[in-house]
């Protein structure tokens, strides 16, 4: 099994600290602030799931062989297809405030990160996905949704959490 460098664990767990930090203002400020930290919560939540795609095309473009490009396999055309839906999931949970609510668009981007990390499973269970990564995955994974969760049903209640 190959392991992840330990900064490569260390950037995973500090990149969580944008969605503790912006969860926390979102359900304990103030309006308006407790809006802009949703609508940043949302966006970095966003950013997020498409950056999760987009491994999966660095995955693919990773191969050794000089031609592999050319030549696609038929198990690179899913892991190109998983470099984009999740950016699409994302864009689409950031419109959600236009049409809906912002609220929808964390109930979308939870959607999107639980759908990616098991779509992730699914290939590491055909060995596309390395050992190490997966182990990082679902430990973010289930922490960053935890947060949106957490966040989405406080709003959704309208109580407020006071330090």
């Amino acid at each position: 099994m190959r392991r992840l460098p330990p900064v490569a664990v260390a950037l995973g767990i500090a990149g969580l600290l944008p969605f503790i930090g912006c969860g926390l203002g979102a359900i304990a400020m103030p309006s308006p602030d407790a809006e802009r930290f949703l609508a940043a919560l949302l966006a970095y939540g966003a950013v997020v799931l498409a950056f999760l795609g987009a491994v999966h095309w660095g995955f693919v473009l990773e191969s050794p062989e000089p031609d592999a490009m050319a030549s696609l396999t038929r198990q690179d055309r899913p892991r190109l297809i998983l470099g984009v839906v999740p950016a699409l999931i994302g864009w689409v949970a950031l419109l959600m405030p236009l049409v809906l609510s912002a609220e929808a668009g964390i109930a979308v981007l939870i959607a999107g990160h639980v759908a990616t990390v098991a779509m992730e499973a699914q290939l590491r269970r055909r060995a596309l996905v390395p050992p190490g990564y997966m182990w990082l995955r679902w430990g973010l994974s289930v922490a960053l949704v935890v947060v949106l969760a957490t966040v989405l049903v406080l709003r959704l209640m309208g109580a407020k959490v006071v330090f």
